[in-house]
């Protein structure tokens, strides 16, 4: 089990960081924008770079295989693969840290999975994070396993069982799902003792699981009065299971614009002076967070890279360092 090892920590005790969650690669209807449903890899790869030139610090990527019927209308069907595109992206960038958001580990064998994360880390110099969560669609589970009510247990193997294969060329693993012994994983990633595992969800069993299990929290509420009650339960639980030890506590941000919109932006969306923004972003700080994801609406790959390249150049220098 993780919680038996070391934590992993990679964000300097006391800092803030930021990141984003890339355009185009995935298209529910709940977040996409119009402009992305014309546009492919040229347009994900700009606004990684400008998200790397701006000073965040991950570009994050997410993961579903399957969309049935039922929910396409709403999820959409274009979901890039995970693996896939961070590793063309560590290719296509130099510095900025590639997060898995969430990975399903769960449908997949650990030891697979292993392997993919540590080829990721080699073949991005040591930029992964491993972000991972139970997942939600039902027929992806009658597709690929574990029965959908197992998932959370499965999770929790899963997540165990690539710490082991990261940390060790040779792991054991007890089972039961996925028993292994006396097989080698090769390449060894290059971040020691392996990269970091930020677990997904904000139910009390993704807390839970995070405290006991993870380096880090990747929360889905973005109600603040909601996240402040989960950082300290987490924070308890995180003493309980762990003994206090660090885990980088992460907040998504809502949305923010940069100047005066033009249009109708989301419901919710912080617009205006670089302070405002600033002044907003700094109340997640207080609650204790570690790693902010910032989302900017937008009408063109254009008017996103503004936003990003705004924040790096406008509002960071405004917040406590």
């Amino acid at each position: 089990m993780t919680s038996g090892k070391e934590s992993v920590q990679i964000i300097p005790e006391g800092k803030v960081v930021f990141g984003i969650q890339l355009p185009v690669q995935s298209q529910s209807t709940i977040y996409v924008e119009d402009w992305e449903l014309g546009s492919g890899p040229d347009e994900i790869a700009r606004v990684a770079r400008q998200a790397e030139d701006s000073g965040f610090f991950y570009v994050a990527v997410c993961d579903h295989t399957a969309i049935p019927r039922r929910l396409a209308d709403a999820m959409g069907t274009t979901w890039y693969d995970t693996i896939a595109t961070l590793g063309w992206l560590a290719g296509v960038t130099t510095r900025v840290r590639l997060l898995s958001h969430v990975y399903i580990a769960a449908q997949r064998h650990p030891l697979r999975a292993a392997k993919e994360f540590a080829t990721l880390d080699v073949l991005s110099g040591g930029r992964l994070v491993i972000g991972v969560g139970a997942g939600h669609v039902v027929e992806e589970f009658g597709l690929f396993g574990p029965p959908f009510d197992e998932r959370g247990g499965a999770l929790d193997e899963a997540i165990d069982a690539i710490a082991a294969a990261l940390t060790d060329e040779f792991p054991e693993l007890p089972g039961p799902r996925w028993p292994a012994r006396d097989v080698g994983i090769r390449p060894r990633p290059l971040q020691t003792p392996r990269p970091p595992i930020w677990v997904g969800g904000s139910s009390h069993a993704a807390l839970r699981r995070a405290a006991q299990r993870g380096d880090g929290w990747l929360p889905q509420t973005v109600k603040r009065s909601d996240l402040r009650d989960q950082v300290a339960q987490l924070v308890e639980m995180r003493e309980q299971f762990r003994d206090g030890a660090p885990i980088a506590i992460g907040a998504l941000a809502g949305t923010y614009y940069l100047g005066e919109p033009g249009f109708e932006p989301p419901r919710g969306t912080v617009s205006g002076s670089a302070a405002r923004i600033a002044e907003d972003v700094a109340e997640l700080a207080k609650l204790g967070v570690s790693h902010v994801q910032l989302r900017f609406p937008s009408r063109s790959v254009d008017e996103l890279c503004d936003q990003i390249a705004g924040f790096g150049q406008e509002v960071q220098p405004l917040l406590p360092a």
